[in-house]
């Protein structure tokens, strides 16, 4: 996804996820605001606030960084994890973090970014930080640190419009559809609860805007 300029301009400027994300900058400012689901600004408040920008797969250790955050300050100021607003934003790359096992073993997910099982050594076919149960399971110091543990402890997951193109892209290739398909099919792969914003640059300086502190995490 490392594009030069050009190619980003083409990528914003053509197609319907492309045309969706460039919206925001045509409706009237009222508009605009429908257009997309930002009642996620309303669950960050409180006095302790994050968002941590996660741009690289990683392996998932920009996802475990928000974790690891919210133990510690939940442990040094007494204050329970899900008094604590943590935002994420998958973005670039790390928007394939925001997409369910589905695709990660469908499209090879894991092939094409290297990111390799922790038990196998090979690529992984499941998303590393999602639904870590079974022979899958973490061990037991770090349960808890995956997508879903943190949603479900009230934590905003925001994900990447314009990256999750890129997706759509595989997606294209591997059922050779077109990318209209494509961007319904990968779509429909998100993780429940996952929000898509304009972009994550959007989205990081939108939650900045609520009161977070910016961490950039991968």
């Amino acid at each position: 996804m490392h594009t030069g300029r050009r190619d980003f301009l083409s990528r914003v400027a053509v197609g319907a996820a492309g045309l969706a994300a460039m919206d925001v900058l045509e409706l009237p400012a009222q508009q605009a605001a429908s257009h997309w689901d930002l009642s996620w600004t309303r669950r960050v408040k409180g006095k302790y606030r994050a968002v941590f920008d996660i741009p690289e797969i990683e392996d998932g250790f920009g996802v475990w960084r928000a974790v690891l955050w919210r133990k510690q300050y939940s442990q040094v100021f007494g204050v329970p994890e899900d008094n604590l607003a943590t935002v994420l934003v998958l973005r670039s790359d790390a928007v394939a973090l925001a997409l369910n096992h589905e695709f990660w073993g469908r499209y090879e997910a894991g092939k094409r970014w290297k990111v390799n099982d922790p038990s196998s050594g090979q690529p992984t076919v499941r998303n590393p930080v999602y639904d870590r149960v079974g022979q899958w399971a973490l061990p037991e110091q770090f349960s808890g640190f995956t997508l879903d543990a943190l949603l479900k402890g009230g934590a905003v997951v925001l994900g990447c419009s314009l990256a999750l193109r890129d997706c759509a892209t595989l997606v294209a290739e591997k059922d050779k559809v077109a990318m209209e398909e494509a961007d319904r099919r990968v779509r429909a792969m998100l993780i429940p609860d996952v929000v898509l914003q304009p972009s994550g640059v959007f989205a990081a300086v939108m939650a900045q805007d609520t009161g977070c502190r910016y961490v950039r995490a991968s």
